[in-house]
């Protein structure tokens, strides 16, 4: 064949990537390959450890006896393929969890063949999902799960519940429901916040509970420092578990509520003028510590304190885990028996709680098995709100001064007669000087009300506010306290 007869470079590396994968893009408009009847994909402009496109496509060019091709015939195929995959159907890609058809989710074991859960109101199988209806993601945070046992009788949670060291009953179910909700890929479950006294074993009861979900190559970490390497670690896993936190800045409690509720960061794209570069994320966290000081009510809303105790038998890191390790199939296994049991359950929601997913869940856990989850989580946030108030001088001072109110009396201020009625009540008769801290302005003083107001209002003392004419007022109102029937009937 002369050589005017042979087909360019690039034609050659096109037609066989179009014929040996499938490429599609995302709603943010990055694009995807994924080898044909395969579930895992990769961008193509991907340059990461974990196997970019560019170096599957000149491997299989080479094994299949197409050639070895420079990197400039490569570069022109890979802008062919990309604008060609811009026209394409937008399909999502997920990490560890997805939803999937008529109600079933899915999760990924991080297997090289795909091989994955499918969880469905009758049960779980273990599958290779349609690429059409699942496409998994992987990065170097996405570790490999063993096959989960059938059949356990819920074995695996009795297993789970003898390695690690809850205090409680109740700190037991409030797990079991956060690891039901990490199968979920649209529910947004609390932040399990791991406490307990030196050497309870915080650490490796996060890495136990992480390890379910993320396999035995996932790990606990260290708080980045600032927010953009945060959301990239988050973003490039499932769990995100942070160890050992001593103090909680207010940007890092900020974007642990954004975590656990879900936000977008939208930054400029690279190499560009106007382009922006979007990512979305909404993933389960983990936290271990002693005492991370004061907590902002807004986090106390999403954290879910699981308190664990000191053994009172110590073991080698090596026996406990290589026993971990052989349990870990069998406590997948029932973990996700729970799961479809739960699922199937039907409850009603509390209406009266910030994460009213994750009540309803608990509601189920409990029709499901009668653990009691749904009061042990009301407990937990009744804990948190008296974290908060002793942590907050301001709060505290508010409910000190509603106590001299009359039940169901409403007093109605200027957020500046507030903050000098309120500052004169700190001070006391031997006008001690005010705290660090301490509202500066009855602007301040409002911003800090409202955001005290959940946990004021779970002490019978609402805070509201409004315009009239005169202008802008707060009003405190401290609630008529229920009667004995009424408490007997809740």
């Amino acid at each position: 064949m002369s050589e005017d007869e042979k087909d360019p470079a690039r034609k050659v590396i096109t037609d066989y990537a179009q014929s040996h994968f499938r490429y599609f893009r995302t709603g943010d408009g990055t694009v995807y390959a994924q080898k044909n009847a395969h579930p895992v994909a990769r961008p193509i402009r991907s340059q990461g450890t974990t196997g970019s496109h560019r170096q599957e496509l000149m491997v299989g060019l080479f094994r299949d006896g197409a050639g070895v091709f420079n990197g400039s015939a490569l570069k022109e195929a890979l802008d062919l393929i990309e604008a060609l995959a811009l026209t394409e159907d937008v399909q999502p890609v997920h990490i560890r969890v997805a939803p999937g058809y008529d109600g079933a989710t899915w999760l990924d074991l991080g297997r090289d063949d795909g091989q994955s859960v499918r969880i469905h109101p009758s049960g779980w199988d273990i599958l290779t999902p349609d690429p059409r209806e699942v496409c998994w993601r992987r990065t170097q945070l996405t570790g490999e799960l063993p096959l989960p046992v059938k059949d356990t009788d819920g074995k695996g949670i009795d297993l789970l519940m003898r390695l690690c060291n809850f205090a409680t009953a109740e700190t037991e179910c409030l797990a079991i429901a956060w690891l039901i909700g990490c199968l979920g890929p649209s529910v947004p479950v609390p932040a399990p916040f791991l406490t307990g006294p030196q050497g309870a074993g915080k650490s490796t009861g996060g890495r136990m509970l992480v390890r379910i979900i993320e396999g035995m190559t996932g790990d606990l970490r260290r708080a980045p420092k600032d927010e953009e390497n945060l959301i990239a670690a988050v973003a490039a896993g499932w769990v995100t578990a942070l160890d050992n936190l001593s103090h909680m800045t207010p940007d890092l409690s900020d974007a642990m509520c954004c975590i656990v509720t879900g936000a977008e960061s939208v930054k400029r794209a690279l190499f560009t003028d106007g382009d922006v570069f979007r990512v979305g994320y909404r993933r389960p966290l983990l936290l271990t510590g002693i005492d991370v000081g004061v907590i902002r009510p807004d986090l106390a809303e999403r954290l879910l304190p699981l308190r664990l105790e000191r053994p009172r038998v110590r073991r080698t890191e090596d026996e406990l885990w290589t026993e971990y390790a052989q349990a870990l199939p069998v406590v997948l296994g029932s973990l996700l028996d729970l799961a479809v049991k739960v699922r199937a359950v039907a409850a009603e929601t509390p209406t009266d709680l910030r994460m009213a997913d994750f009540a309803h869940l608990c509601a189920q856990l409990d029709a499901a098995t009668g653990l009691g989850a749904l009061a042990a989580y009301r407990a937990s946030l009744d804990d948190l709100n008296d974290d908060v108030i002793e942590g907050d001088l301001l709060a505290q001072t508010v409910i000190e001064y509603a106590a001299t109110m009359e039940a169901g009396a409403e007093e109605r201020m200027t957020s500046t007669q507030w903050l000098h009625c309120l500052s004169r009540l700190y001070a006391g008769e031997e006008l001690r000087a005010l705290p660090k801290g301490w509202p500066t302005t009855g602007k301040v003083l409002s911003d800090r009300l409202k955001r005290l107001q959940p946990t004021l209002a779970a002490r019978g003392v609402i805070i509201d506010s409004g315009r009239t004419k005169e202008g802008r007022y707060i009003e405190i109102t401290r609630l008529t306290p229920p009667s004995h029937e009424q408490e007997a009937a809740f």
